[in-house]
């Protein structure tokens, strides 16, 4: 069974794994991250850390019995018990429930661990696996091109 995990330093070999043999299938629908994160992978995992070590942002890995990631999770621009939740899963294990189950137990997380009462996320119109529990706001955004809308979840009703 998969196991959420917060980020730490020994994930970054599994992290750059799982970017480069997902980077075609994330940037066919995201913007692609470019080949200078993959070349300064190192400092911006550091990076990463640090500002996970400072409060300002929650990020997790989904890691399989293997330790293979199999999905990033993460909760951003924390800031007033809020944050913006955001996730990639690997092209392998979509459409198996995975991400759904996970972005349910981050949201648990989210109110139990870090005291956040407010959730937002924003997803494409076809992505029915991030809006679970998660309330359209009406907005209507672009994601890479492609028509979507954000939402929210008040964390109160994951506990």
């Amino acid at each position: 069974m998969p196991e959420l995990q917060r980020l730490r330093p020994d994930h970054a070999p599994a992290l750059f794994t799982f970017e480069q043999e997902n980077r075609a299938f994330f940037a066919a629908s995201i913007p692609d991250r470019g080949d200078a994160y993959f070349a300064d992978f190192d400092a911006r995992h550091t990076a990463l850390l640090t500002e996970q070590a400072a409060g300002l942002c929650h990020f997790h890995v989904l890691v399989d019995t293997d330790g293979e990631i199999l999905g990033r999770f993460n909760l951003v621009d924390v800031a007033d018990d809020s944050a913006d939740l955001g996730f990639r899963m690997a092209e392998k294990t979509t459409r198996r429930g995975l991400a759904t189950a996970t972005v349910l137990h981050l949201c648990t997380l989210a109110a139990t661990e870090y005291g956040l009462t407010t959730l937002r996320a924003a997803a494409a119109l076809d992505n029915t696996a991030s809006r679970t529990g998660f309330v359209p706001t009406g907005e209507e955004v672009q994601l890479s091109g492609r028509p979507g809308l954000s939402y929210v979840l008040s964390t109160a009703l994951q506990v």
